[in-house]
């Protein structure tokens, strides 16, 4: 039987691997949404190549260049901005809908979709991050699936299969490490942003890059899970394996631990979320296991990366608290992308945004979309108290954070 896709982030990295395996599989697949951002370029060929029914890209300006690119009467099929997001997610003809915009832009389009009662594949982490148990109770609601592509998650997913639920002892999360984890921690301030993205096992996006460099990604991906296999988040652990080849694992109340392995190619957990409860061959090269006899776990240094520590502190904190963090990353990384501040302040100022806002009980959706905007303004606020140190001492050589008055962080 076919499955109807609408595609959130078709442009990105996941999207443009979930258009891969459509390709592989066109009897199997059909795409009937894309949603874009800037791209428009890529996107353009993408509709060519896929000729959805709807698509969506960040702004109105976008949506009209878009329409002056295609053959006349698409104008009608193009829509923008967070309205276009959510109806491209509900397209009457989609069955399923894969959840792959990077950051909090995913949240509203996949809760939408969940919504219409569509089946999700979920590669947008901070929806379940910001919103885990809201989300999580509107899918019981609906009867709606929500298959994990983040290869962690699919991991976790598959070995679960071995057993109950009830017998599950904990879950063991994998992080390659990043580029940085053999760094001495007195050499991440002087890192660029062009070494952060240069990631040793996968090929990812900007802001998931930046995050595996500082372990956020595992961090966010903690609370993913916690919500994700309703497990309390004291029984996840996280794990740095630099060869990523155990994508995660199971430990249940026996002693058996229970792992998936793989190449680290993201068409393995795609094709597997998009198929469940049905396997399809990949077509990439299988493991060779005789090659594998190094394979090292170690724990993580939360000193050198305290991102993982915020995290764990949020998701115990609890309410909107997950949201500030997110927000508060989201806004960091940007501006270390931007060169306005260095590789360590990353986490420095998420964790004092969430010094500086009180925690709140989450009673709806527009709850959590005011704290992720307060947390974007404080965190803009301490990045521009950051930025202007920076430049006053610009030249000069530093080896440890000189903050500025009142920014005092608690980790």
């Amino acid at each position: 039987m076919q499955k109807n896709i609408s595609l959130l982030g078709s442009t990105g990295s996941i999207g443009r691997n979930v258009l891969k395996v459509v390709r592989q599989y066109p009897g199997r697949f059909r795409i009937v949404g894309l949603a874009a951002g800037r791209n428009i370029a890529l996107l353009r060929d993408q509709i060519e190549a896929f000729s959805p029914l709807a698509v969506s890209v960040a702004t109105e300006e976008l949506a009209a260049e878009l329409a002056r690119m295609l053959p006349g009467g698409w104008s009608e099929k193009i829509f923008f901005g967070r309205a276009g997001n959510e109806l491209v997610a509900t397209i009457a003809q989609a069955d399923t809908v894969v959840s792959a915009i990077v950051g909090a832009a995913g949240l509203t389009p996949t809760l939408a979709a969940i919504q219409a009662g569509k089946h999700i594949a979920l590669a947008n982490k901070e929806t379940l991050v910001m919103a885990g148990d809201l989300v999580m109770a509107e899918a019981r609601r609906h009867k709606v699936n929500i298959l994990p592509v983040d290869s962690e998650h699919n991991a976790i997913f598959q070995a679960l299969t071995a057993g109950r639920r009830e017998d599950v002892h904990k879950l063991i999360l994998t992080a390659s490490g990043g580029p940085f984890r053999d760094k001495n921690e007195r050499d991440l301030w002087d890192v660029t942003p062009e070494e952060a993205l240069n990631h040793p096992n996968w090929s990812m996006g900007h802001k998931i890059s930046i995050d595996s460099a500082t372990l956020m990604n595992k961090g966010l991906e903690v609370i993913e899970a916690r919500w994700l296999f309703d497990i309390e988040v004291e029984h996840i652990e996280v794990l740095v394996h630099p060869q990523s080849i155990v994508h995660s694992l199971v430990e249940y109340i026996d002693g058996s631990v229970i792992a998936q392995l793989g190449v680290p190619d993201m068409r393995i957990p795609i094709t597997y979320a998009l198929s469940w409860p049905e396997r399809l061959k990949t077509g990439l090269p299988r493991l060779n296991l005789p090659r594998c006899m190094d394979l090292s776990f170690l724990p993580p240094d939360f000193r050198k990366f305290p991102a993982l520590k915020l995290a764990y502190h949020a998701c115990k904190q609890g309410g909107t608290m997950p949201a500030v963090l997110n927000a508060a990353n989201e806004v960091a990384v940007a501006s270390f992308l931007a060169k306005k501040i260095r590789f360590p302040e990353i986490s420095l100022v998420v964790a004092e945004t969430l010094n500086r806002l009180a925690r709140k009980d989450i009673k709806d959706i527009e709850t959590i979309l005011e704290a992720d905007l307060a947390a974007r303004m404080q965190a803009e606020s301490i990045i521009e108290a950051l930025w202007i140190k920076f430049k006053q001492r610009t030249g000069q050589q530093y080896d440890t954070p000189d903050l500025p008055p009142g920014l005092h962080v608690k980790l």
